[in-house]
């Protein structure tokens, strides 16, 4: 299973759980992408925003992500580096707590769903399991976020995925367009661009 080629930029409105945007650009690195955004927000009474810059390999395992957040508090940064085999550095530190995610997940991203979803190349009627490295919005600490996808058959030409984290008690289906890129990603947000 193939997605077409990413576009340059996509957009996403951020709504219900937050209020915000994320603009997001995309750019061939290698055998791999470049992908560098910015979520801003309100959530519960608060501001926040969060710029990353993840590079991913030809697998589409995250190999490093640079983040930086900002809100009231003050402004924080955290490094992660993986060897795309399951190992985690954070800030330089081994992050054993992460063994065996090759995703980072933001908290701040719809856009972090399609990196699974490209990665695991899932057929119509499978399942798999996806731990990710979970960046929180506010205070970017760095936590594990066991994760499942299912493929259940296409709709209208887009593919779909039930996801689930347990953790949150959470579970929607996200539909995808033909770049492998989330259009709806129900109670946070929708593609705008």
């Amino acid at each position: 299973m193939t997605f077409r080629e990413l576009p340059v930029t996509a957009a996403w409105q951020h709504r219900d759980a937050r209020l915000g945007f994320e603009v997001v650009y995309f750019q061939p690195a290698g055998h791999g992408y470049q992908i560098d955004g910015c979520t801003t927000a309100i959530e519960d009474g608060q501001t926040w925003m969060v710029s990353y810059a993840i590079a991913l390999d030809a697998t589409w395992a995250t190999r490093t992500a640079q983040i930086t957040g900002r809100s009231a508090s003050g402004v924080r940064h955290v490094r992660l580096e993986a060897d795309g085999l399951g190992g985690w550095r954070v800030d330089g530190e081994v992050a054993s707590h992460l063994d065996g995610c090759l995703d980072v997940d933001l908290e701040s991203s719809a856009m972090t769903n399609a990196l699974p979803i490209h990665r695991m190349g899932l057929r119509a009627g499978a399942r798999a399991s996806a731990p990710a490295a979970y960046v929180r919005a506010l205070d970017l600490r760095v936590e594990r976020l066991e994760q499942d996808y299912a493929r259940p058959a296409d709709q209208g030409g887009n593919q779909c995925y039930d996801y689930t984290a347990p953790v949150f008690d959470f579970a929607c289906r996200l539909d995808y367009d033909e770049s492998g890129l989330v259009l709806e990603y129900p109670g946070i947000a929708v593609r705008a661009f």
